[in-house]
């Protein structure tokens, strides 16, 4: 019992850290898209410097996870959460000898996001190695926690500053608070012994390992494909959402606004903290998922801040438990000695919905106020709303794939021989599950 007190105990930490991190992640992010937005007036944009933050993390996560299961994991999120500094950096360089043009926002972001690429796969293993089966609801809600900071205090602190100051002052903060999720890392690191890996196995026998991880069961690849479309739609809803409000209020509401909206995810991800899911999680997955869409649909179809924020606010409410529910359900049904790949791999193919939505949703929403004869932010409106009916649909499809339910009792499914090797028993292994 002291063991899984004094493990719990180190996950804090570093949760601590992640905490901080994000609060000042989401600090730049809002002062950028205010930026980006009152130089050019464009949603696409904005898109092209969430699409240069996105890209490295899309494109890196799948050797991010390989290099996760072959080195100290917390040496990579060290590494990974200290440098991202510099790409943050850069733009404020560029700030102060002028007015940083929109290519080197991106060339900024892109930067901070290569070496961030690092931190995801190394953090979510982490967890794993600390926390036991039990604890992974409960880690999960604090980790949707932290997450909520980016959208609860992030955007009502950065819209304060903006009212006083400049986005410097946000760069500058964002800068400082790398620094607690290093020293985090560094003391946990101290703390627990790197676990002995075989490192003469090649990068491309590590990816097959881990491709056969995330595709040997049919239940777990349908879960990656889907979420690849889930991901699409709100990544369309994160896009398009500051747009949409800046069209009829100023930044300091979009702030206040925002931070309404994310008051939501705080409520559950406090619930899912304190109590976890117990069972149920393709079912709690569904409903949530269904939700969040008809949420979408509300959320642009009223121009009047307060239905804005209410609809938001259930948008946020329900993410906490989609994203508990899909780690749960991944996490207990893949090896711990092949998490950092597998979850390398989920990364990609998963966020390849995200970008698709940052490349696509910006040009729509412009495109479509021109074809409409209307402002930018009503036609981020319409994007939002269609992609709210294609994610309920998708929630309603999903709950009855019997593959994907099955996946809550690992122990009960058959398990074929060698099942890691040849992911050709793994899937006649589903076949029985199936028949069953």
């Amino acid at each position: 019992m002291k063991l899984q007190k004094s493990n719990f105990q180190k996950f804090m930490l570093l949760w601590g850290g992640e905490l901080i991190s994000a609060i000042g992640g989401g600090l730049t992010s809002f002062g950028l898209g205010v930026y980006v937005f009152g130089q050019t007036g464009s949603a696409a944009d904005m898109a092209l410097v969430m699409l240069a933050a996105f890209l490295p993390t899309l494109l890196l996560s799948v050797p991010a996870g390989v290099l996760a299961d072959r080195y100290d994991r917390r040496l990579l999120m060290m590494i990974g959460d200290g440098c991202s500094a510099l790409g943050i950096l850069y733009i404020l360089v560029c700030m102060l000898r002028g007015a940083a043009s929109l290519h080197q926002i991106c060339i900024g972001v892109f930067i901070s996001s290569t070496f961030s690429a690092l931190l995801e796969p190394s953090y979510r293993a982490t967890i794993t190695d600390l926390l036991t089966k039990e604890e992974y609801s409960k880690a999960s809600g604090m980790v949707s926690i932290a997450g909520s900071a980016r959208y609860l205090i992030s955007p009502v602190l950065a819209g304060a500053l903006l009212a006083v100051g400049d986005i410097k002052w946000l760069l500058i903060i964002d800068i400082c608070t790398f620094f607690p999720t290093v020293i985090g890392a560094a003391v946990v690191k101290k703390e627990i012994a790197v676990k002995t890996r075989d490192r003469r196995e090649s990068l491309v026998e590590s990816l097959k390992e881990g491709w056969k991880a995330v595709t040997g069961r049919r239940g777990i690849w349908i879960l990656i494909l889907v979420s690849a479309l889930i991901t699409c739609f709100m990544g369309t809803f994160q896009i398009l959402a500051q747009p949409l409000i800046l069209d009829i209020a100023d930044s300091t509401v979009l702030g206040i606004g925002e931070t309404v909206c994310a008051c939501g995810m705080l409520v559950s991800s406090l619930l899912l903290g304190t109590k976890g899911i117990k069972r149920g999680y393709a079912k709690v997955l569904s409903i949530s998922l269904f939700v969040a869409g008809i949420s979408m649909l509300g959320f642009g179809l009223w121009e009047n801040i307060y239905i804005i924020c209410l609809f938001g606010f259930l948008f946020f409410a329900m993410l906490p438990f989609a994203n508990n529910c899909l780690d749960y359900l991944i996490r207990v049904n893949i090896p711990g000695d092949l998490q950092g790949r597998a979850w390398g791999l989920i990364g990609l193919i998963s966020q390849l919905g995200y970008a698709l939505a940052y490349a696509i949703a910006g040009v729509a929403a412009d495109k479509a106020a021109l074809q409409f004869h209307t402002s930018v932010g009503r036609g981020a409106a319409g994007i939002v709303m269609i992609a709210g009916v294609l994610l309920s649909m998708t929630a309603w499809i999903l709950y009855s794939l019997k593959s994907v339910r099955m996946l809550e009792r690992p122990s009960d499914i058959p398990v074929c021989p060698e099942s890691r090797n040849k992911s050709k028993e793994g899937e006649s292994c589903d076949k029985a599950a199936d028949m069953e």
